[in-house]
């Protein structure tokens, strides 16, 4: 029994140093991943604002070490390390983390300039990058010895990031940088199993930012077969993660556009040629045109409208490059005639496929906002297009062709090329006054201007009808324009049709309408109205106010109040004071005493 005791004593002397241990070395947890994740989109990464970011990372580092004591020193800097007998709570956990996070956000801030980092803010990116890795090993290890095994795991794979990002920016060593963030995937891919389901939707999205990184580096290994194309398809992604790597693909594209710059010398447009001697707009052209085949190619069909949009705003800017370049080196070339001809039919070609492509994004406006015209609307968010803003959009389609037409009947020595399409222009525009007017009419409808509307539809018949007649008579017919001009000649003959018989039927309800107005006036007011007033009815539980959906007047009171009658004091009139007899008061006046003299003379 003796020995028994002894062996339960032993035990029970065993257990607890470890649960003494457990008790004064707690583990803490930290959803790293989640955590980042918010305070990224709520602080600048939903819009690539790194400043704003960094800013955020360094107000939430000033409120950590003041929470924590932590400080280190008022007057002369004293460096305090962080280890992991330091770690008491998990707030130091967080200054580590929040370091590496401003370390990354202001070398991210750097490599998304708009020109680029040049050399010497390329060398100070790297540094921080160099930081960000330090504080991320440091993380990594502090949560290895005071974290779960969940943290532990997050914050390593957390560091395999840190550490590929930076070789992926330094151009070397690319199978260790795969092999980072290989190892960061598999982690987040485990993660993702496992959690609620925010966790898992931002593990999986994780692993998809860390995809496109992973194919570039075994691209660059050479045991990937990627053309550029594929590249570029695979940069279109988003996410904070993939910045450096969409800036890494633009520095590989304008690379490769440079390469093919010294094959393009001229420029071709309408029969005309025009040499380019500046390397930079050789880019620029380059660059538009490779935009132009991602709109007209044959997947342009699935491309969405957002994501035309934003290629149209792109090829704008690469345009707008080559012109700013061409009217620099037009302002250099001195007194050579020549060049200055070469350099000015450039700057016109380039000038009319701007407006060219402005046209097409303007077109590509109104079929979007026609679809929304026509659509049912389930959605009671979306917004509703109106016939107004489709009469904007043929105003601007109208002063687009105008100035299209303009610039290209300027010259003196024209091409047949021009002319033709100074004819097209001149086509384009009498369609879309048509059109203009078929969509001002519906304007005047909605309004319930009948007169008007009818005046418009017949007057957009009229010019459908003139534009079919030329369209049929050109040697080169578009069908389609053809058919979509017939569609818009019925819709308006049967508008005229509904504009008509629907002012006859509101001309012949009128005098019963009006009737009916005239039979609902009283000269007391409606006393209905007077019996639901809020202030009359205190002592009922009703509501005055109506319905918030519905844009009725509350019913509180009457406003402005009505005259009353206003009591006052009555008006006190003296009367007992004519009356009364006063006594005589001549005894007690003064006398005047007179002289000897005086007396004579009274």
């Amino acid at each position: 029994m003796a020995k028994g005791n002894d062996g339960d004593a032993m035990e029970i002397d065993d257990q607890n140093p470890a649960a003494s241990d457990q008790i004064s070395n707690p583990k803490f947890s930290i959803n790293v991943l989640q955590l980042l994740k918010s305070a990224q989109m709520q602080h600048g990464l939903r819009f690539s604002d790194y400043a704003r970011y960094r800013r955020y990372c360094t107000a939430r580092l000033r409120r950590l070490y003041k929470s924590l004591k932590f400080t280190h020193g008022r007057g002369k800097y004293t460096k305090r390390a962080i280890s992991a007998s330091t770690v008491t709570e998990v707030r130091f956990l967080h200054l580590v983390l929040y370091t590496a996070e401003r370390a990354w956000s202001h070398a991210m801030e750097k490599k998304t300039l708009p020109d680029g980092p040049n050399a010497r803010q390329r060398s100070y990116l790297i540094g921080r990058l160099r930081k960000a890795v330090k504080w991320a090993t440091l993380f990594q290890e502090l949560c290895a010895i005071k974290g779960d095994s969940r943290t532990s795991l997050e914050a390593e794979a957390y560091a395999s990031y840190m550490k590929g990002s930076l070789l992926f920016e330094q151009d070397e060593h690319w199978d260790i940088a795969l092999k980072c963030f290989k190892s960061a995937r598999a982690v987040y891919e485990e993660l993702g199993k496992y959690g609620d389901l925010e966790n898992q939707v931002v593990c999986r999205e994780r692993v998809e930012e860390l995809e496109p990184s992973i194919r570039y580096c075994l691209h660059k290994i050479g045991e990937s077969n990627l053309q550029t194309s594929e590249l570029v398809q695979i940069g279109e992604m988003e996410g904070p993660a993939l910045d450096l790597f969409k800036a890494k693909l633009e520095a590989v594209m304008d690379e490769a556009r440079s390469q093919q710059a010294a094959s393009l010398t001229e420029f071709h447009w309408l029969g005309h040629r025009f040499p380019i001697s500046n390397a930079k707009t050789r880019v620029s052209i380059l660059k538009a045109q490779d935009l132009e085949k991602d709109i007209n190619g044959p997947g342009a069909d699935s491309l969405p409208a957002e994501k035309k949009l934003a290629i149209f705003d792109k090829i704008f800017a690469a345009y707008n490059e080559a012109r700013s370049c061409i009217r620099n080196d037009l302002a250099n070339t001195g007194n050579s005639e020549s060049m200055k001809d070469d350099l000015s039919g450039l700057d016109k070609a380039i000038g009319a496929v701007l407006g060219e492509r402005t046209i097409e994004r303007n077109q590509l406006l109104v079929h979007i906002a026609k679809n929304k015209l026509s659509k049912a609307r389930d959605d009671k968010n979306e917004k509703v297009t109106k016939p107004e803003e489709l009469v904007r959009l043929y105003d601007l389609l109208l002063q687009n062709t105008a100035d299209l037409s303009d610039l290209v009947s300027s010259g003196r020595d024209r091409k047949p090329e021009e002319v033709a399409l100074g004819e097209e222009c001149e086509l384009k525009s009498l369609v879309l006054r048509a059109e203009r007017c078929f969509y001002l009419a519906k304007s005047y409808s909605l309004a319930g201007k009948r007169v008007e509307a009818y005046a418009l539809f017949c007057r957009a018949r009229s010019l459908v009808d003139d534009a079919l007649k030329k369209l049929e008579s050109s040697t080169h017919a578009d069908q389609v324009a053809i058919k979509e001009l017939k569609m818009l000649y019925n819709d308006c003959r049967s508008n005229i049709c509904i504009e008509h018989a629907t002012a006859i039927m509101e001309e012949e309800k009128a005098p019963e309408n009006l009737s009916k107005k005239i039979s609902s006036i009283s000269l007391t007011g409606n006393d209905k109205k007077l019996e639901k007033l809020l202030m009359e009815n205190l002592s009922n539980y009703e509501s005055a106010v109506g319905d918030p959906t519905t844009k009725s007047i509350p019913r509180i009171g009457v406003f402005p109040p009505a005259f009353q009658a206003v009591p006052r004091n009555p008006v006190t009139m003296d009367l007992a004071y004519n009356s009364i007899e006063f006594p005589s008061l001549e005894n007690r006046m003064k006398k005047d005493k007179k002289g000897f003299i005086s007396r004579f003379w009274g």
